[in-house]
């Protein structure tokens, strides 16, 4: 008799490790629970859905999207939730929202779990759905269905329209005005032309008139007079000559001036107003009448005296010949402005 059982232990033990321990397999369980079992029609409520099984285990929850059955409405379904809890078991966790519009004492069905080539079933529970109690021996308390509200006035809600409307007159006018400039052979985007740039002394001669315009030293401001005008002649000494001027000083300037052939004539005039000018702009002097009236006619003088003129081309002048080869020109008829 000993024998007997001492081999039956050892055929089980035999055939637990030839399956691998699957002996030791737990069921897969399936529970279902209602936030509320009475509701009133329209209401919602959540059943809340638990399935543990092996972590192992490939186990499938078989919820209903539409309907769970005849008058009870599934609205929405959560995301499973896992979560490893002990003895190496998987608990999986998932949410229905439902409604029903019809008053009724349901049992609900239960839902079903696949587990490999078992089925497994959770248990049912009961949903109450009850109708909204009204007092049929107050008839005054019934009221009629409210007319509709009418919104209140928010401007932004009239935002897209009335960007529409600006941006559609927007549209119109730019469209008028491209037609209109297209018409008049106009070009769609207007620029104003440059002015043609002055000959140097051109420009120099301008400035000075300018200058003598303002009437700067009889209103006690020599420093600003003898400024402009030397700004001037270092302008035109740049241009007429390639000398950095606006960057030297005036013994510097006159340094240079000096070497220039076309320019000995005038260098005494451009010294006067170089030296002049010093002094009233870091000295503090203030010249006599005479010599702001000489420092502007030299400035005239050295200008004119230094130009540098193109003849015209044939046809505007009554000699073509050096076309194009600027010559200098004296002029040394310079009257006291």
């Amino acid at each position: 008799m000993k024998l007997i059982k001492k081999s039956i232990l050892l055929l089980s033990l035999f055939g637990t490790f030839l399956s691998g321990g699957k002996a030791y397999a737990q069921q897969t369980l399936v529970d279902v629970k209602v936030d509320s079992a009475a509701i009133l029609i329209g209401e919602q409520t959540v059943l809340h859905l638990t399935v543990t099984a092996d972590k192992d285990k490939a186990v499938q929850l078989v919820i209903p999207q539409d309907t769970l059955m005849a008058g009870v409405e599934v609205l929405g379904v959560s995301k499973a939730d896992s979560t490893l809890i002990d003895n190496d078991r998987l608990l999986i966790e998932q949410d229905l929202l439902v409604t029903s519009f019809d008053s009724s004492l349901y049992l609900l069905p239960p839902f079903m779990v696949i587990d490999g080539a078992d089925t497994v079933y959770s248990n049912q529970v009961a949903l109450k759905v009850s109708t909204i109690p009204v007092n049929t021996d107050k008839p005054e308390e019934f009221y009629d269905i409210k007319e509709v509200w009418k919104p209140p006035f928010v401007l932004a809600d009239y935002y897209p329209w009335i960007f529409g409307i600006l941006l559609t007159l927007f549209l119109i006018c730019v469209i008028g005005y491209i037609i209109q400039r297209i018409r008049n052979k106009k070009p769609i985007i207007p620029f104003k032309k440059p002015e043609p740039k002055l000959p140097p002394h051109e420009q120099a001669i301008k400035e000075l008139d300018e200058i003598k315009q303002q009437k700067l030293w009889q209103q006690g401001r020599s420093k600003e007079y003898y400024t402009l005008i030397t700004d001037t002649l270092r302008r035109y000494i740049v241009d007429r000559f390639g000398i950095n001027a606006m960057e030297m000083t005036s013994g510097e300037i006159l340094d240079i001036i000096r070497k220039q052939h076309e320019a000995n004539s005038v260098y005494e005039s451009l010294k006067q107003i170089m030296q002049l000018s010093d002094f009233v702009k870091f000295a503090k002097m203030n010249p006599l009448p005479d010599e702001n009236d000489l420092s502007l006619m030299n400035a005239y003088l050295f200008i004119n005296q230094t130009k540098i003129e193109e003849i015209p081309a044939p046809g505007e002048g009554e000699n073509a010949e050096g076309e194009g080869k600027p010559v200098e020109k004296n002029d040394s008829n310079i009257s006291k402005e």
